[in-house]
């Protein structure tokens, strides 16, 4: 048996080809999250942040760029969790020196949550090079191809994000079940 055929399916070996089965592209779209994934625990890891934290600085970043201030609600809220788990996160941020607490310029009952300088150079430092190389991999890229990915990943989005929308239907449908059997003991 030929070694192309023997490894091509099993996502162990991919072919020096400009062609690329079905299985070659999910493959390799795996072996892409495995890569992402490695690289957010080492970011993780570096910063003494968990993955929750890291997202909550990343989002207290990107609105700090868009010039929008963040209260501690819109935290919750982006993250879906509690207030009182927002504010047990806005706690371990301050002491980690990733953010800070500082009044609402206009809205003297509100407080705002504002990244520090020193994080955001910390983020920059950590990523930036990584950004740096990905977005020379897009630039080289011309317009058809740009479209043709961005459609391939909108489409691979939807379909993750649909599935995540059939669990919850199930998981519904199981406790609204459950529920009526236990109204009828």
């Amino acid at each position: 048996m030929e070694r192309s055929e023997e490894f091509g399916r099993s996502g162990y070996w991919y072919p020096e080809s400009d062609t690329a089965s079905t299985v070659d592209v999910l493959n390799m779209l795996r072996r892409y999250r495995s890569a992402e994934t490695a690289m957010r625990t080492r970011t993780r890891i570096s910063m003494g942040m968990n993955e929750t934290d890291l997202v909550a600085l990343r989002f207290l970043l990107r609105e700090q760029r868009a010039g929008r201030l963040v209260r501690p609600i819109d935290i919750a809220r982006m993250l879906d969790i509690s207030t009182a788990s927002t504010t047990t996160l806005i706690d371990r941020l301050e002491k980690g020196g990733h953010a800070r607490r500082e009044p609402h310029p206009t809205d003297r009952r509100a407080g705002v949550i504002v990244p520090t300088v020193s994080s955001d150079d910390e983020v920059r430092e950590t990523l930036g090079a990584m950004h740096r190389r990905m977005l020379a991999l897009v630039d080289e890229l011309d317009d058809k191809e740009r479209a043709i990915i961005t459609r391939f990943l909108a489409g691979m989005t939807s379909a993750i994000e649909e599935a995540s929308d059939l669990d919850q239907e199930l998981r519904d449908v199981i406790r609204d079940h459950e529920e009526s059997e236990s109204a009828g003991e």
